[in-house]
């Protein structure tokens, strides 16, 4: 009996959810669920949606436009691109067996884009569509497992992290190997760089720094695991010297950059999540510098300040895609097809149009969004049928439709007046 009574007390105190390095508790689920009470404010979507203020303009006219491909606050905002959508070049790679459950993303350069394949073979393209190199440091048996690799460049590095517990470096110029690791737990998250290191979280929910030059651990941050994982990618952002990042179960820490120590921890699901993270979906962190936000499949989109992590608004918006912030607004589109305008400070939502309004119903069913960018006032949606909506941020009204596959793409990524949309096997370049 005794014996039994000290396993049970071991076994709790091992999932309490306090990190040895927190300087926060964090808090109980009924505090949770009480901060998010407060400031709910829009119908669930799990009801039946309408459309709120639809024929609302909005004034874009003072919007500064950007031409960035990398951000540490993964705030894009709106990128310079006209749309004329004429396509100019098409990348082809051997196609990859899960590129439906998985956000292949390519690395864009000033004068080319680097790609992987299905077999893990990398490959770097010139601005004259041409190989310039194609390695691959897998073994016989890797290759079988299909590697899933994100891909991230400093300099001349090119560092690379994969679903098969590999990390390693590639001189971006000539595709020779610098330095090869294997860890304990496959890679899950963006790459994020600060001076002579980079930042990963793995499938452990542990966030790890490492020495650009030769691949060292430098320090590593655990939080509470779970027994299943996210489909979705986690994501990195750093201000000055605090990194910030988010793992399966919902939770977001911020670390000193230089030390790892934990700064504030900020749980934003209930516990029971952890037996549930397969089904939890999530967008990236954005930040404007002095907010951090997300949304999930939840139902659910937060702001937290980035130096406490006190939630300052919840609202009710379903959706795993990536906000964009532009001026006062954030912008976001649903799992269901709404496009959301909601004001940053309070985050109450000022409009909401239905996209998919004049489809036909039974196609409608079937339709999922998977990412969108914006190029000056127009929203480039990508879907998973294949087509490519373009909407008139403005007015909120569809321009145009653009059939890029039979299946699904890519969110559209802009950079340098073009706009590249993946499909499986591809990579398609507009003007």
């Amino acid at each position: 009996m005794n014996k039994i009574f000290v396993f049970l007390l071991i076994l709790f105190f091992t999932n309490c959810s306090l990190n040895e390095n927190s300087k926060l508790w964090k808090k109980e689920d009924k505090e949770i669920d009480k901060i998010k009470g407060q400031k709910k404010v829009f119908v669930e979507e799990k009801k039946k949606l309408e459309e709120l203020n639809p024929l609302l303009k909005l004034d874009l006219s003072k919007t500064q436009f950007n031409n960035k491909i990398n951000n540490d606050l993964n705030n894009f905002g709106s990128a310079k691109y006209e749309g004329s959508l004429i396509k100019v070049a098409k990348y082809n790679f051997s196609k990859l067996n899960d590129f439906n459950q998985f956000n292949f993303e390519p690395l864009i350069l000033n004068d080319g884009l680097i790609i992987f394949d299905k077999k893990g073979n990398i490959i770097r393209f010139n601005e004259d569509k041409k190989t310039v190199w194609k390695n691959n440091f897998y073994t016989k048996a890797e290759k079988k497992l299909n590697p899933l690799l994100t891909l991230a460049i400093k300099g001349k590095n090119l560092i690379v992290a994969d679903n098969v517990s590999k990390i390693f470096s590639i001189d971006s110029v000539t595709g020779n190997l610098n330095w090869s690791q294997n860890s304990d737990y496959p890679f899950n998250s963006q790459i994020k760089f600060y001076k002579d290191k980079f930042f990963v979280t793995n499938y452990n929910n542990e966030l790890k720094c490492f020495y650009i030059d030769d691949g060292k651990e430098c320090w590593k941050v655990q939080t509470d695991k779970s027994f299943t994982v996210s489909n979705s990618k986690y994501s990195i952002l750093i201000r000055d010297n605090l990194l910030i990042f988010n793992n399966s179960i919902g939770d977001i820490t911020a670390v000193d950059i230089s030390s790892g120590l934990i700064e504030w921890q900020q749980p934003t699901q209930k516990s029971s999540i952890i037996n549930e993270a397969y089904n939890f979906n999530f967008s990236k962190l954005v930040s404007d510098k002095n907010s951090i936000y997300f949304s999930n499949n939840k139902n659910e989109i937060y702001s937290i300040d980035i130096d406490t992590g006190i939630i300052n608004w919840i609202n009710q918006v379903n959706s795993t895609l990536t906000p964009i912030i532009i001026d006062d607004y954030i912008f976001t589109v649903s799992d269901t097809g709404f496009l959301y305008t909601i004001q940053k400070r309070k985050g109450t939502i000022i409009r909401a149009i239905d996209i998919y309004k004049n489809f036909d119903l039974k196609k409608r069913k079937k339709l999922k969004p998977t990412g969108f960018s914006i190029g000056q006032t127009k929203l480039y949606l990508s879907n998973s049928d294949g087509n490519l909506i373009v909407v008139d941020l403005s007015s909120g009204n569809l321009l145009r439709i653009e059939k890029v596959s039979k299946s699904l793409i890519s969110k559209p990524y802009i950079y340098n007046g073009n706009l590249f949309v993946v499909k499986n096997g591809s990579v398609i370049q507009y003007d």
